[in-house]
């Protein structure tokens, strides 16, 4: 389970998205619950599965979630069920959830979880970034900054910690660090039996 975290704007979607083109047959997107309204372009059931706050609260009731979070009176949630499948097929999770997620994940899931935290170069940068897009209105912006400050204030609950002023520099750092990760011992499958049948030439 490899996490992505950053303030809104801070450039985590865009890295995701790259990733997921480059590695396309070996990770894929865990597909989060929520119940905000689609923003123009977004797709339910491949960008997010849309629903009403009702269906959220029973779902979260019945224990169909790995994490949830409360983000802007909004709700978000991964669903365990799809999560445990994927894995039991060899295939690795990219998660593009918040510190909350993170830390409820890191929680049940322990060593297979790795946590990458994304920071902007300053605050000022990531202002010019969130008005740049040209999607929220200047109250919704200040929101995202007041809460990127706060969340910026858990990166010592991740794994690795990288700043984002380059944006190509940065997603080769990640790609870094999930070759690195997938190399663990602790996750090479079938390596005892390799090594028993090592052949002598």
């Amino acid at each position: 389970m490899f996490v992505l975290s950053s303030p809104s704007g801070a450039g985590k979607s865009t890295i995701a998205n790259r990733l997921l083109k480059e590695e396309r047959n070996r990770i894929k997107m865990s597909v989060s619950y929520t119940t905000r309204a689609p923003r123009k372009g977004e797709v339910d059931g491949k960008d997010y599965h849309f629903v009403d706050k009702e269906t959220f609260r029973a779902m979260a009731e019945d224990d169909q979630f790995l994490e949830w979070a409360r983000v802007f009176d909004e709700r978000y949630g991964t669903p365990r069920d799809t999560v445990f499948k994927d894995l039991e097929h060899g295939q690795d999770i990219l998660f593009d959830i918040d510190w909350q997620g993170a830390q409820q994940l890191f929680q049940l899931a322990g060593g297979d979880v790795v946590r990458v935290f994304i920071l902007p170069p300053g605050l000022k940068t990531l202002r010019q970034r969130l008005e740049d897009r040209n999607t929220d209105t200047q109250e919704v912006i200040d929101r995202r900054m007041d809460r990127a400050q706060a969340e910026v204030s858990h990166w010592d609950g991740y794994d690795y910690v990288l700043v984002n002023d380059d944006l190509d520099d940065c997603y080769e750092c990640v790609q870094t660090i999930l070759t690195a990760e997938r190399l663990k011992r602790s996750r090479q499958r079938g390596m005892i039996g390799f090594i028993r049948r090592l052949p002598e030439k």
